[in-house]
Order: C-alpha cells, then sequence, then structure tokens
C-alpha cells in the first residue's frame, strides 16, 4: 500500500472526443511533479463507457487507442503503481438498452443515484444479469492488463422492488412490500456481487488487492471482511466536512486492514473543472490521514483531451513532498487511546450515520486533546481506561455482560442521556448509582454543577437537549439540575426559553464505583449547539474518571488536532501535533487557506518505557526533555500545519 495516492476519476459524455492530447511523457512528468506513488486509472465510467481496447462492450466512441493501457504502462516505467477503477454501480448508457436490469422503488418506479444532482443517474440491480455482464467486464479488464488492483465504485445494498427481487421474496414466503424482508435480500445480493467478484479475479490473479467502495458503516465487519483494504471517501467540500473522515478513520484503523483517507483537489465537488482548493487544505488533509495513521489520497479528474492538470499536481505535490519525507514514521503503526467511544451509529438499525451524538462526541475529545478510538459492539474494551456510552446507548443483554465484565476488570464508563438503559427504555441495566425516573418534562432544563467550570465559574446553564429525571441510587452527586418556572408555550419569555426557577430538581451528574452519569443528551447538544460549558462538564468528568492514568496533556489549543501512534517495531511512539482549522466561505463550504504557525507547545506524556530520545520529524532535530518515572515532558518549538515528534525508547 503506497502513500502518496491519486484517485483519477474519468466520466464522460458520448459527444466528447477523448484523449486526443494525451503524452506518456506529460502524464509521467505531472506523476513526478506530483510526487505521487500510485494512481487509480480507469477502465469504465458510470456512464458505461470503457476505457480500454475491449472485445466485448461499448468503448468511448470518441477514443481511438487504449488509454487504460498507455496509463499503466506509463505509470510503472516510473515506479508508480495502477490499481484500475470500474464503476460498478452504474452505467448510463445500458439504462436505454437493458431497462429490465435497472432496480425500482416500491412503486415500480426506476430512481436516481442519490449521490448525484438531478437528472441524475439510474441504479442498476445486482439480482439481474447485470451482475454477469460486471463479472465478465472485470474478468477481461484483469486478464488484459497489469493493474496492481480494483477500485470497484458505487456499490452498496440497495433496497430493490424490482421483478427479480420480487419474485425471490415470493419463493421464500415473504412480504414483497417488508421493508426488513426487502434489506435483507438487499444485503444478500450485494453480499453474493462481491464474493462472486472477489472469486472471478483472484481465478486470474489470486491475492490481487480488491476495495469496494460502499460508504461502510461502523459496526458493518462483515462489509469490512469483503475488502482488502479500507477507503474513506471523504471530500470536506463535498457535503462530508472535516469531521467525517476522522470519525472514520479512529474506527477503521483498529481492525487490522490498510486504510486509505480519500480527499479530493475541488473546491466543491466531485468532477468540478476549473475549481481548486488552497494547497494548504491538501496539506492539512494529507497531514490528517497520517495523524490516523491512514494513508493519502487525493481526487482528480481528467480533463477528456488527456491532459493532466499542472495547477493540480504542483498542488498536490507540495503535499506529497512532506507526506514522502514522514512515510517511514507512519507506517504499521496503532493508535494510543485511552478512551473508546462506543459509536450510536454500530447498534445499527435507524440510527443515523456520523449522528449528532457520535459527532458531538468526537468535537469534544477532539477539542479536548484527549486519545481515544472509536468502537463498536464487538470491539475488546479491556485496553481503555473508559468507555463512552453517548447519548442513547440502550444495553441490550449481550452488550450489558460485556460491560459488566469491563468494569469488573477496572474499566469506567462515562453514560450521558438514555444510555445505560434497557432496551426497553424504562430501567437503568448498568449499575451507574442512580434510579432513572422518566424524562424530564422541561425542556430546556438547567445543570448547576458543584464546581466551578473553568471559564465560567459557579453557575447554572441551560441544556437544550432532552434531560432524565433520576434520583441516588447509591452514587454521588457532581451538581444538580434546575427547571424552568415553565415549558416556553402560549406564555413565551422574550426570545429564547423560561428562566431557571432556581429550585433543586434532583441529581444532575452522578459518580459511581462504575464512572459517571450525566443526565442530558450532552454530545446531541454540543454537536447541534457547541456551548463551551457543556465540552467543559464533559471533559471535567473524564479528567476525574481518567486521573493520573491520562496518556497525554499538552497546550495545543481546542482547534488543533493531537495523536499518538505506536510504532512498536521501531521502539518508538509519534506524536502527531496539527494546527490548521476550516471557515466558512460562501453558503456552506468549509475552506482551508491560511496556515497560523504555533510556538512552544508543551506536551507531557506517560508511557511506561524508558525513553532515549525525542526529536523531530521529518527535520530530525533533537528535542530536550525530562523523564520523571512514567512521566516525560518536552517543548514543541514549532507547529507549522503538521508537526511530527518521535519519542524513541
Amino acid at each position: 500500500m503506497r502513500f502518496r495516492q491519486i484517485h483519477l476519476d474519468f466520466h464522460n459524455h458520448g459527444s466528447v472526443k477523448i484523449g486526443e492530447n494525451f503524452s506518456k511523457k506529460q502524464f509521467q512528468e505531472m506523476l513526478q511533479l506530483g510526487h505521487v506513488d500510485s494512481i487509480n486509472v480507469f477502465a469504465k465510467c458510470f456512464h458505461g463507457w470503457a476505457y480500454y481496447d475491449t472485445e466485448k462492450f461499448n468503448k468511448h466512441p470518441g477514443l481511438k487507442f487504449d488509454l487504460l493501457g498507455e496509463m499503466i504502462e506509463a505509470a510503472h516505467e516510473i515506479g508508480v503503481k495502477t490499481p484500475v477503477y470500474i464503476n460498478v454501480g452504474l452505467s448510463e448508457n445500458l439504462a436505454l438498452e437493458h431497462p429490465e436490469w435497472l432496480a425500482r422503488d416500491e412503486n415500480d418506479r426506476t430512481f436516481w443515484d442519490p449521490g448525484f444532482m438531478e437528472p441524475g443517474l439510474h441504479v442498476f440491480c445486482f439480482n439481474s444479469p447485470y451482475l454477469d455482464y460486471i463479472l465478465e467486464m472485470t474478468e477481461e479488464v484483469v486478464s488484459k492488463y497489469d493493474g496492481d488492483g480494483l477500485f470497484l465504485d458505487i456499490v452498496f445494498p440497495k433496497a430493490c422492488y424490482c421483478h427479480n427481487c420480487r419474485a425471490a421474496l415470493l419463493r421464500e414466503g415473504k412480504d414483497t412490500l417488508n421493508k426488513n424482508d426487502v434489506m435483507d435480500l438487499a444485503e444478500r445480493v450485494y453480499a453474493n456481487y462481491t464474493r462472486k467478484l472477489n472469486e472471478t479475479v483472484w481465478k486470474i490473479k489470486p491475492g490481487l488487492d480488491i476495495f469496494h467502495n460502499s460508504g461502510i458503516r461502523c459496526g458493518r465487519r462483515d462489509m469490512i471482511a469483503m475488502n482488502g483494504h479500507i477507503e474513506v471517501e471523504s471530500l470536506p467540500s463535498g457535503g462530508w466536512g472535516y469531521d467525517y473522515f476522522p470519525i472514520s478513520a479512529r474506527y477503521f484503523q483498529q481492525l487490522g486492514k490498510k486504510v486509505v483517507g480519500m480527499t479530493g483537489r475541488f473546491h466543491m465537488n466531485w468532477g468540478e473543472f476549473g475549481g481548486y482548493k488552497h494547497a494548504n487544505a491538501i496539506r492539512f488533509e494529507s497531514a490528517l490521514a497520517l495523524a490516523h495513521g491512514t494513508h493519502c489520497s487525493v481526487g482528480d479528474h481528467l480533463h477528456p483531451d488527456g491532459i493532466m492538470d499542472p495547477i493540480v499536481y504542483r498542488m498536490v505535490g507540495e503535499a506529497y513532498r512532506e507526506v514522502a519525507a514522514k512515510e517511514a514514521w507512519c507506517e504499521d503503526v496503532t493508535n494510543v487511546a485511552d478512551v473508546a467511544l462506543l459509536a450510536l451509529e454500530s447498534l445499527g438499525g435507524e440510527q443515523d450515520r456520523m449522528g449528532p451524538s457520535d459527532t458531538g462526541a468526537y468535537r469534544i475529545l477532539q477539542e479536548g486533546n484527549v486519545l481515544f478510538d472509536i468502537v463498536d459492539t464487538e470491539s475488546d474494551l479491556f485496553p481503555y481506561k473508559v468507555v463512552i456510552l453517548p447519548d442513547k446507548i440502550r444495553i441490550s443483554e449481550d452488550l450489558g455482560d460485556k460491560l459488566r465484565q469491563y468494569l469488573s476488570g477496572g474499566g469506567k464508563v462515562f453514560a450521558t442521556g438514555q444510555s445505560g438503559l434497557n432496551p426497553e427504555g424504562d430501567a437503568f441495566a448498568l449499575d451507574l448509582g442512580v434510579e432513572w425516573l422518566g424524562e424530564n418534562p422541561f425542556k430546556p432544563d438547567f445543570y448547576r454543577p458543584h464546581d466551578a467550570l473553568p471559564s465560567f465559574g459557579e453557575g447554572s446553564f441551560v441544556f437544550y437537549s432532552q434531560g432524565q429525571k433520576v434520583a441516588l441510587k447509591g452514587g454521588k452527586e457532581l451538581g444538580n439540575r434546575e427547571d424552568p418556572y415553565f415549558n416556553r408555550g402560549l406564555h413565551a419569555y422574550y426570545f429564547s426559553h423560561t428562566p431557571n426557577s432556581r429550585n433543586n430538581a434532583g441529581p444532575g451528574m452522578i459518580e459511581s464505583a462504575n464512572g459517571i452519569y450525566l443526565a442530558w443528551n450532552a454530545f446531541e447538544d454540543y454537536a447541534e449547539n457547541g456551548s463551551l460549558f457543556v465540552k467543559e462538564v464533559v471533559l471535567g468528568a473524564l479528567d476525574r474518571l481518567l486521573a493520573d492514568r491520562k496518556t497525554l496533556w499538552t497546550s495545543l489549543p481546542a482547534q488543533g488536532v493531537v495523536t499518538l501512534q505506536h510504532q512498536n517495531k521501531e521502539s518508538r511512539y509519534v506524536n502527531h501535533l496539527l494546527y490548521a482549522f476550516p471557515v466558512k466561505r460562501g453558503k456552506d463550504k468549509e475552506v482551508i487557506e491560511d496556515i497560523t504557525p504555533l510556538y512552544r507547545v508543551d506536551v507531557q506524556l506517560r508511557v511506561p518505557e524508558t525513553v532515549r530520545r525525542v526529536y523531530t520529524v521529518p527535520q530530525l532535530e533533537d528535542i530536550p526533555f525530562t523523564q520523571e518515572g512514567s512521566s516525560i515532558q518536552y517543548q514543541v518549538p514549532t507547529v507549522e500545519c503538521h508537526q511530527m515528534i518521535a519519542i524513541e525508547y
């Protein structure tokens, strides 16, 4: 797996001429300008056109030579790998030839792929002869060309009500309009597709790396197993934002497969010609990938005439020159984490992909410089000092047994809102030192912590999220709730909500032998409102639970990113510090332009080993440090976008 990748899209209407100005020399020069060592090159686009000399399928009518073959040869001549891209999910030209292969909704209507603006592209069903079509094309490509892997795009389990899927459900005695039955079939159809495609490829080239780009959710280990590696497609300005990649990476990094973080060079969205993000954004996004133990990929789109864009590869080259100098400290690393965030998403069902509870928890932990992983219900919890149950983690019998074993081994939980309740939501399934009395009928309501908050001192603070009424049951109260005079309704109280009545309405945060419980959906609240007091309450609770077991402390500001990776084979830790943050431009675009350096950033680590050297990477300049027992301290002279510190023992 290479660190400096390009994902080269190429999707073209049949009316344009293709590759008229393609030059092997110019192609190679751009890859070298960009310090690229791997590039995904294309065999088939979402229109359905082939870009190689095919014997069976529809070659683009405007292409007069074997573009795929030329690119593979040119890249291999300069030592660049070439995984091959095939758009599997979409083949718009075939929609006219074989409408009977299209997926259909519950009203027997075809539909657009949701990722495209209307008029969009038709979705095909893998429970039709379309699957055989894709298998034959993939077999042809793998047999004819010396590609270094496969990137198979726009594939995922999809609800389909076409005649093939309805017939399959009827044969099984299932309800053709029952959503659960339909999705169960969709999962089996998708698994059948990945199995058959992998088998087809490996008969020709055993072990060839294959990735099915499906937007894998946290907890879907079955889908992860279908892939040779994992790629996190996350173009921040294209709707993903800057939270999506690190949330995904903190989960995927633990699962034993190589991970690639894929951003793009586009300001707006995929396939934008003449639109570019700032080079500093690509620098930061590449550094963010390294800090999370992943490889880097930047998405581009080749112009129909075949000329690689020098603007793109100059910008990419600025970032990838830095990546090349850092790679040796980024290979085969594991993330060091004190805290495990059990993602609400991993419970499945109707949980949102990267919903507000998971996103709010991620933001607080990152902004608070906490070392953490994101985990699912199958993860081993024992390596973590604290497990966070964000807002709505109902405790099934299996999860309850797992958490009780973890707690009996000395672990702690931090639970918020409804987390800790049984599946019925009428009693706590974990011993958190409290008894559940019901949802608080007042919303919003107020929290008065017994200890002053760092930024505010003593006071009462509004929670806008739903609160729970609880009573002490062996726990210690760390703060109480206060109700408003009444809920805002016909009797409105100015623009916002009703003031607190200053009553003591019962416990708001409780500490017990098993951890701490906070009676509001605090993480959802932070994701939606960003209240500083919510973050300080949560971080204060985590500091109580971690105490002197906390691995890292740093003076890095909240807008920074800090991680600690362990490179066991090299007997060293690598501390990543990043500082560059997006600003809103236009209506909804997150843009990184300026890089503001930081100076004299303090770091304190607790590690069990005796440290012999601390130095900057890739500059290789020694940094003075002190070590007392397991605690080491050093100061990072400058953080300019991204600074790595190696701690050798």
